[in-house]
């Protein structure tokens, strides 16, 4: 076992010997996107494993260690996190632990004290929690967050974005059912092949399109189902009950925003609490700097998706433009202004059915995703917007029967 060596202020530090010999175990969120980064770790030198465990056994852990109040995906996280150390799989002498952190006003930041609260009150106060961040927070000598690391790991999300967009636009028409899923599995292991290389961005999503093009389709009239949300109910199936599945099983195509618009929200609130208030203009430089990055490579995405028969992913900035006249882009708590610019994008493009996951009790999404329904409905009265709530008590078939009644609104009026 490493030695267990603490900060100034009592926090169990991730050391370079850590580095070395413990497996970091991080949860799942979006299946492409974790699985690139995954394997991105690794090539890194870090010792990375990806959470796939599901069922009711992950929301009894999370009830066990977590307040029934706290956010339903904090609960998630830190079940799933806890019923793997339970497991008898792991080494918890050699375990680490490892989770995101946004420092923002939103309990999402708070979930790192929660997780470490669960492994004290189990008796693991020895194993170490890495805070994956980009503001600086919580230090550790064992892991960085390097130049090359980043980079590699904004350009897998720039790929696996691509690849959930356009396979969720292939997955309905395919004649051979499943030949988008086998063609997203061989891409994943291609990239990871190639390595990340900047110059080679452009080629290899050229290359990615054609290939999804080169699959046998019929095309017919379906409904549209957008998902837009809390950022990990929204992606998760741990956390909404594999939504995305059930909606293809109920014959629709299915419409999921990319990450990179959440990371480019993220950057663009900093610019915003600068402009306002005039204050940490370090982060507003570094923020500005990342955010024209991140808008050149989704601008490249859209580009040669425009070229092909897919439709493409809108520009930041109009998405952000069309959500002026219903939330400031002051509005940065949780998923902020975000949320409801996902509502209108999706309308606008001609998805006018919705599902907003929320974590019950989460008031960021109660006011910029619930709350907003009924003023886009009044500006756009086609719109058919379900708010769905997920939490330790509610019933999948609830939650299925929901929406299950917009789907029957949708498809009356498709017929129509």
């Amino acid at each position: 076992m490493a030695e267990l060596i603490y900060n100034e202020q009592g926090r169990l530090l991730f050391t370079e010997e850590m580095r070395k010999e413990y497996t970091i175990l991080i949860p799942q969120m979006l299946p492409i996107h974790f699985t690139l980064l995954e394997k991105i770790f690794n090539n890194h030198g870090y010792k990375v494993k990806l959470l796939t465990s599901t069922g009711r056994k992950i929301i009894d852990e999370g009830l066990r260690n977590v307040h029934n109040d706290t956010c339903y995906p904090a609960l998630l996280v830190i079940g799933q996190m806890m019923d793997a150390l339970k497991s008898g799989e792991y080494d918890l002498n050699k375990t680490a632990l490892m989770i995101t952190q946004t420092g923002g006003g939103c309990r999402a930041s708070n979930y790192i004290n929660l997780l470490r609260k669960a492994l004290k009150n189990n008796g693991m106060a020895h194993i170490p929690v890495v805070s994956l961040n980009l503001s600086n927070m919580e230090k550790n000598p064992g892991f960085k967050l390097s130049v090359d690391l980043l980079f590699d790991l904004i350009i897998a999300i720039c790929y696996a974005d691509t690849l959930m967009w356009i396979g969720n636009q292939v997955r309905p028409y395919e004649n051979n059912k499943g030949d988008s899923d086998k063609l997203i599995d061989k891409w994943v292991d291609e990239l990871m092949a190639r390595g990340f290389s900047l110059p080679a961005f452009n080629k290899t999503i050229r290359e990615i399109l054609a290939d999804f093009e080169k699959i046998p389709y019929t095309k017919s009239e379906k409904v549209k189902v957008g998902i837009v949300g809390e950022i990990y109910i929204k992606y998760a199936p741990l956390g909404n009950n594999c939504l995305e599945e059930f909606l293809r099983g109920e014959d629709v195509e299915v419409v999921v925003p990319g990450l990179l618009d959440f990371i480019l929200f993220m950057c663009d609130h900093h610019i915003v609490d600068t402009q306002i208030y005039h204050v940490r203009y370090k982060k507003y430089i570094g923020s500005g700097a990342l955010k024209l990055f991140l808008k050149k490579m989704q601008n490249t995405i859209i580009k040669n998706v425009e070229k092909t028969r897919f439709n493409p992913p809108a520009h930041f900035e109009e998405t952000k433009k069309n959500v002026l006249p219903y939330v400031s882009p002051a509005n940065k708590m949780g998923e902020g202004w975000l949320l409801t610019a996902e509502m209108v994008e999706l309308v606008h493009s001609g998805v006018n059915n919705i599902v907003c996951a929320q974590p019950f009790g989460c008031l960021p999404n109660h006011i910029v995703g619930k709350g907003m329904i009924r003023k886009i409905r009044a500006v756009h009265p086609d719109a058919n917007i379900v708010a769905i709530d997920y939490d330790p008590g509610a019933t999948k078939v609830n939650q299925e029967n929901r929406i299950k009644l917009m789907l029957s609104t949708a498809k009356t009026k498709l017929g129509k």
